[in-house]
């Protein structure tokens, strides 16, 4: 059974804005967010062990969330805010504690 018309998107920018956000956007936020939780969490060896893992599983389901909004660049506004939080984290967790 094809999709209904009126739920699919036919402008290309916000089916770009779509899949940028999801490929690209979701990738930083889930290396960020791993990241960041090795340098603030004990055991930082065991995070990037499971790191493997868990970032496929985590990079799909962000890969998904684009897809639930009516304008792509909302979920690109979204996943901005998310980036930049979690750059902060990252930048303040690895002045106290960086890997080298």
């Amino acid at each position: 059974m094809p999709a209904n018309l009126k739920y699919l998107n036919k402008s290309p920018w916000q089916q770009f804005a779509k899949i940028s956000a999801g490929l690209l956007g979701g990738y930083i936020i889930t290396a960020l967010s791993h990241m960041s939780l090795a340098l603030w969490l004990p055991y930082p060896q065991g995070i990037l062990i499971s790191f493997i893992f868990t970032f496929f599983i985590v990079w799909c389901a962000l890969l998904i969330i684009p897809f639930l909004f009516n304008n792509g660049w909302k979920a690109w506004l979204l996943y901005s805010g998310i980036i930049t939080v979690l750059l902060g984290i990252y930048i303040l967790g690895n002045q106290n504690n960086p890997f080298i």
